[in-house]
């Protein structure tokens, strides 16, 4: 994992090529522009995809990622680049969507942050996998991700 700066983004007004694999993107950090202000912020991947690590086909899933900033907020451009990155990486779904979490949060340290991962079925059976740093703040309205449970066709 590479370190970063909030006071010196790597990404903003860059070229910037897809990392490798997750370890080696960077996510930049800007100062929140409202840090005395309590609110949510959701960021929506719906076509995530990784590897599955024991075929090495393509798992696809719908993410959701929500968070109350405190200092920081993530710069957009890098978390695109590093939710790609997970393009060639082989891991279970549990790994992938905890991992982002847990990266997020410790990294950027919110106040609160949670992220559903809704993948589509493998071998007909859809997984969804949730974590969540804790109880949300008091105050904070936290909507439902808006994600509906796997139907197929019916």
């Amino acid at each position: 994992m590479i370190e970063n700066d909030p006071l010196n983004p790597k990404f903003l007004g860059q070229n910037s090529s897809l990392p490798q694999n997750p370890e080696a993107a960077i996510l930049d950090y800007v100062p929140n522009p409202r840090p005395n202000s309590l609110y949510l912020t959701r960021f929506v991947a719906p076509e995530f995809t990784s590897l599955c690590p024991v075929t090495a086909q393509p798992d696809f899933a719908h993410l959701v990622i929500d968070y109350a900033p405190q200092e920081t907020i993530v710069e957009s451009k890098s978390l695109k680049l590093f939710l790609g990155s997970f393009r060639n990486h082989a891991a279970f779904h549990e790994d992938c969507t905890v991992g982002i979490g847990e990266r997020l949060f410790n990294e950027m340290k919110p106040k609160w942050l949670r992220i559903g991962g809704y993948w589509y079925p493998r071998g007909g059976i859809p997984i969804d996998i949730f974590w969540q740093s804790g109880e949300p703040p008091k105050g904070l309205w936290v909507p439902d991700q808006g994600v509906a449970s796997y139907r197929g066709r019916g």
